[in-house]
């Protein structure tokens, strides 16, 4: 079999260093959209070095680290790209990422489940620097085709949504060449940028990267109940429950809780076509 959970579970865990720099965040926010209208003072904070913060989902993709296609070379794991897709993300702040840094990833298979027609492989990596911990990060990596070996299917938690009206609803644009320009961030799966890759993985076109997604759905709850404070915060999630295209339009609907903001995320011309799901942020 392909995968072997066993001998992924069990290798020992992966370490490299990693840094990133004023440049590598000015260009992960522009690849989720950031710096429209240009000279408005609110996006100039994601734009300018001299006001930059970070938004803290560039953690997935900081000196691009074990990444999810770095992931898939790990031992026991020996699977086709075309196969594969994001099933959900999340990440865990340990405190604010820095504008720029120096750290060491360490990597490591977390568990694999079987979901029947599909394995999920979690792959978990923990940052730190000289001040301790920065962030850990969990990525569900779906894989058709090589599940049904009788392993553990894992969790399938699934979160309600209040019963009452959202909050907030904002409409995020994508435009036609972002992924293209997120890709430069780290994520070189061709399933993104070409169009002969994406007909084999059984789209008519290139889809967006999920964590492009991630980071859009981010930056609208960030900006729209948060006061723009990246600093508060400490935690996200969410499954990837349907593609979207470039070209399309996000729509984001968030319900705020104490220390949390729910969301859903869809897809505007495809009639509301499911996004993201199951998305919670936690802050301060």
């Amino acid at each position: 079999m392909p995968i072997d959970p066993a001998k992924a579970v069990a290798a020992e865990p992966r370490s490299a260093e990693i840094s990133w720099d004023h440049k590598d965040v000015q260009l992960y926010h522009l690849g989720l959209g950031a710096g429209v209208p240009a000279t408005d003072p609110d996006e100039l904070r994601y734009t300018l070095e001299s006001r930059l913060h970070v938004l803290p989902s560039f953690a997935t993709v900081a000196g691009a680290g074990m990444g999810v296609v770095g992931g898939l070379s790990a031992p026991g794991i020996d699977i086709d790209l075309a196969a594969v897709l994001h099933g959900g993300q999340s990440v865990t702040l340990h405190r604010p990422v820095p504008v720029s840094g120096r750290a060491v990833s360490t990597s490591r298979v977390a568990a694999v489940y079987d979901k029947g027609k599909a394995a999920v492989l979690v792959l978990r990596s923990e940052a730190s620097d000289a001040d301790g911990p920065l962030w850990t990060n969990d990525a569900q990596i779906f894989v058709r085709g090589e599940g049904g070996w009788g392993g553990d299917r894992g969790p399938s938690e699934r979160l309600a949504l209040p019963d009452r009206q959202p909050d907030a609803t904002v409409e995020r644009p994508i435009r036609e060449e972002q992924a293209l320009l997120y890709r430069l961030s780290g994520d070189w799966n061709p399933l993104h940028a070409d169009p002969d890759f994406a007909k084999l993985a059984g789209f008519d076109r290139p889809i967006l990267h999920g964590l492009c997604s991630y980071g859009m759905t981010l930056k609208a709850v960030v900006d729209t109940l948060l006061d723009g404070d990246v600093t508060r915060v400490r935690s996200y999630r969410t499954r990837f429950a349907g593609i979207v295209f470039p070209g399309e339009t996000l729509r984001v609907r968030m319900w705020a809780g104490e220390g949390s903001v729910q969301m859903t995320v869809t897809a505007v011309e495809r009639d509301d076509a499911p996004v993201l799901a199951d998305t919670v942020v936690e802050h301060s």
